[in-house]
């Protein structure tokens, strides 16, 4: 029996996905739970051919599940983060109103403030 797959050609598709994928969520404080458990890497034996064809076998079906798992985290990440940012829109849009309405009645204090002013001091030079 001849391997399937070279052991460099493993490794190679191996380093390839790690590399494009994101950071795994059990490494941060946010989860994507309705994706389920992150898969779990297989154990490889490779002490003869029919070890290695086997764990062959096994990192193709992990990277089949992997890749769906991430493609849903990806996915849920999408999702958190939209609603996030439309949150975050919302209330800088809250915080601008308010500013503005402070900027506003400011200005109309100075205006009216000036021109009593104006006002008492053409009354006053006048005399």
């Amino acid at each position: 029996m001849s391997p399937r797959l070279s052991g460099a050609l493993v490794a190679l598709l191996c380093v390839s996905y790690a590399s494009t994928a994101p950071a795994r969520a059990a490494d941060a404080d946010w989860g994507a739970a309705k994706c389920g458990a992150e898969p779990a890497a297989p154990a490889l034996r490779v002490g003869n051919v029919t070890q290695y064809n086997e764990s062959v076998d096994r990192v193709t079906a992990y990277e089949k599940q992997a890749r769906t798992y991430n493609a849903c985290v990806v996915a849920a990440a999408n999702r958190a983060e939209t609603a996030i940012s439309d949150d975050a829109r919302a209330r800088i849009a809250e915080v601008h109103k308010g500013s503005t309405a402070v900027q506003s009645r400011i200005a109309a204090n100075f205006q009216k403030l000036s021109g009593v002013l104006a006002t008492a001091g053409k009354h006053f030079a006048a005399k």
